[in-house]
């Protein structure tokens, strides 16, 4: 299996992927926004691909982190998706794998996430409220589902509100 950039070849395989992996469009239609916006970046949007075929996409972008008055951006992982006949494989923890090694390469500080907190700690991902880093959970996740990666670059006064930007608003069930 190799992991490698996306491509504008890989889109339709992706968006079946995403679609597949979350049981719903919801998840695909982000990514599609993702990709259209200016907070996509196309070095953190990867695929797992196995013989040719994309079976995995993660796209790590950019959203803001308000502390008062100031909003920086930071960096969030959303979506992973593994096809679903090849799901606890291993393809989407080479997936973060991969991604988080390139973040932290390019010297960011962190990749904040709502996701499995069971899932997700194999790789580092913490409770991001121990961090003073706060999410606007959904009322069905748990306050732990809102996490931090802490990088090399890590810096402990990064801390305030996670603020998603358009692309993650409004989206279809």
């Amino acid at each position: 299996m190799e992991i490698r950039a996306e491509t504008a070849e890989d889109v339709d395989a992706i968006a079946t992927i995403v679609t597949a992996a979350f049981g719903s469009p919801a998840e695909a239609v982000l990514v599609e926004r993702i990709r259209a916006s200016p907070q996509y970046r196309p070095d953190y949007a990867l695929v797992a691909d196995l013989e040719g075929r994309v079976v995995g996409h993660v796209m790590v972008s950019e959203v803001g982190l308000r502390d008062g008055g100031e909003e920086r951006a930071i960096l969030s992982l959303s979506p992973l998706a593994v096809a679903p006949e090849l799901q606890g494989q291993g393809v989407g923890s080479a997936l973060v794998r991969a991604v988080a090694a390139r973040v932290d390469a390019d010297h960011h500080p962190l990749i904040v996430l709502e996701g499995s907190p069971t899932y997700y700690a194999r790789f580092g991902f913490e409770d991001a409220r121990r961090h003073g880093i706060r999410f606007d959970l959904p009322d069905w996740a748990p306050p732990e589902a809102g996490q931090v990666l802490r990088l090399t670059t890590y810096d402990p006064a990064l801390r305030g509100d996670v603020v998603y930007p358009p692309a993650f608003s409004d989206l279809p069930h």
